[in-house]
């Protein structure tokens, strides 16, 4: 079971996170459904746009801390750095509809959306350095440029919580809904109306809006920092602490 939905209709496929009971955190079996799901969606000439979403009240919760307890012999091969790869590369519009937090991944992944729209509920949080790790999915170079290097401290730095209508000014997401319901009627909206123009224009127009060459740096240098953050005595016991339920004690992981 991979708790990762895939729903087509017409030339829109819906990519749904569906381990509501866990909100939504990403295991590696979730990465690696959700990498299959761009790689199909890329090769399938009749798909023209896919559509990011979440059941329950959570989109998504950020890694399983579980699975960041595992070894990982060849870290750039990894189930979260082939997704984060794929998304970079990717090619068709990606749209993004997030209701309830969105945490780590849950917010990083969203950078690379065209469009992201959210309910009321949604908030948005990059706690990487209380985990004692560094940003990835080149959050580094794609936040700051978003909203401004300031806010971009406050959220990676403090991992400052933004709720749906800071991120709204802040030109995170496009447009806050009232309701789940409504969030998911204007996402599918906008994703068929997307859909319906020239392919071809498209995907050059999302080409140009992006710098692949400079993404792609900027995964591969977080990506190395990542791994050797993994594995330090710091990471480690915020993540003990985490699964134990206690506040952590870096004084005794100090380098």
């Amino acid at each position: 079971m991979t708790e990762v939905l895939v729903l087509r209709t017409g030339g829109v496929v819906e990519v749904r996170l569906d381990r509501a009971a866990k909100k939504n955190a990403l295991t590696g079996a979730m990465y690696r459904a959700l990498t299959e799901a761009l790689t199909a969606a890329e090769a399938d000439d009749d798909v023209r746009v896919v559509l990011l979403g979440a059941t329950g009240e959570t989109f998504c919760a950020g890694n399983d801390i579980a699975d960041f307890l595992e070894p990982r012999p060849d870290f750039a091969e990894s189930p979260p750095q082939k997704f984060i790869a794929a998304l970079v590369q990717f090619s068709k519009p990606l749209v993004a509809a997030v209701h309830g937090a969105a945490v780590g991944i849950g917010t990083t992944m969203l950078l690379h959306c065209d469009l992201v729209y959210a309910s009321a509920t949604a908030r948005f949080r990059t706690p990487f350095v209380s985990l004692g790790l560094v940003p990835e999915a080149a959050s580094s170079l794609l936040l700051p440029a978003r909203v401004g290097h300031a806010v971009a401290a406050e959220m990676l730095l403090l991992g400052a919580w933004i709720d749906a209508g800071r991120a709204e000014r802040l030109g995170l997401v496009n447009a806050v809904l009232p309701s789940a319901a409504e969030l998911a009627t204007f996402a599918r909206e906008r994703a068929a109306e997307i859909a319906a123009n020239p392919p071809g224009a498209v995907r050059m127009t999302k080409a140009l809006l992006r710098d692949r060459d400079a993404l792609r740096a900027r995964v591969g240098e977080e990506g190395r920092r990542f791994a050797e953050c993994l594995v330090s005595p710091e990471a480690r016991e915020a993540f003990t602490a985490f699964l134990e339920r206690r506040p952590p004690d870096f004084t005794k992981a100090a380098r």
